[in-house]
């Protein structure tokens, strides 16, 4: 088991680059400043780099003034990549990841590489920073207690809307990555599967043009009739409300009697069943045990 050891050190000697390790290294997605001092120093002693395009990683270094060694790691050449990368590493070198902007590994190839280091009992360790799904969340002024991301949905048109299907009903926040050439489209189907609900659309986070428009899915998508999307967009939707979760489910039109004898049949106990009934229906076990005895 792989692990980086904490001791009685200084703050300088915590922060020490230590090689075999692969460091992910989120950076800006938008401003230059919210480059963390910890990343510096990090880009700055690795041995080498591995980034999701060299030419964005090369604009970024040269602006802070950093000249280092970089492979490519991307979707296309990944695989092939990783085994380089991950030979480098067990042979002692260290290496940062970055992606092109936020948090590497997220919705991003860099999980394929991290996967393949823990394979080989190479250690990871990540240095926070920017990502665009919890900055739009904590914008979203919807819940933020439980939420789901799901990155960007599919483009094949029968596995985007099964998927969307598939997580209609669920209560959670749900966040989606959408590009301005696809943003009405996505509004149109998200609106047909989930319904009409609660949505922040944040656009350009963290940039000169950063804005957050707070509003419905219906709302949006006559907006964008008027108005063409533009720049990267983070979409913050509301979860299912419990009363429609509850109309939609399987048991909507069985009695509590019914609803439990449905698993019994499955070969539930009794008292079993009940548990589950309480469970579908968020109602006190005691409620639903009285109900189907009395």
């Amino acid at each position: 088991m792989s692990s980086i050891k904490s001791k009685n050190v200084s703050r300088e000697d915590k922060n020490a680059i230590i090689g075999g390790v692969l460091y992910l290294v989120a950076t800006p997605i938008g401003n230059l400043s919210d480059m963390s001092e910890r990343a510096l120093k990090v880009l700055r002693e690795v041995d080498f780099i591995a980034a999701e395009d060299t030419r964005n990683t090369g604009k970024l270094l040269s602006y802070f003034g950093i000249s280092k060694s970089m492979v490519s790691y991307f979707e296309h050449n990944k695989r092939e990549r990783g085994e380089i990368i991950l030979a480098r590493l067990k042979n002692g070198e260290s290496c940062a990841l970055l992606t092109d902007a936020g948090t590497p590994a997220i919705s991003d190839p860099g999980e394929d590489l991290v996967r393949l280091c823990a394979e080989n009992d190479v250690t990871v360790t990540s240095i926070p920073g920017c990502c665009a799904v919890v900055n739009a969340l904590a914008l979203s002024a919807l819940s933020t207690g439980r939420f789901c991301f799901e990155g960007f949905l599919s483009t094949n048109k029968n596995e985007r809307s099964s998927r969307l299907n598939e997580i209609k009903n669920d209560r959670r926040t749900t966040i989606f990555y959408e590009a301005p050439h696809k943003l009405k489209k996505t509004l149109e189907d998200i609106f047909e599967a989930f319904g009409d609900r609660k949505i922040s659309l944040c656009r350009e986070l963290t940039k000169l043009n950063e804005e957050i428009i707070r509003t419905t899915i219906s709302g949006a998508i006559s907006y964008y009739v008027e108005n063409e999307p533009r720049g990267e967009y983070v979409l913050v939707v509301e979860g299912c409300d419990e009363q429609t979760v509850a109309e939609s489910s399987f048991w909507a039109q069985m009695s509590l009697a019914e609803h439990t004898q449905h698993y019994i049949d499955t070969g539930m106990k009794k008292m079993d069943a009940i548990k589950a009934v309480a469970k579908d229906r968020n109602l006190p076990k005691s409620e639903v045990y009285k109900e189907i005895n009395s």
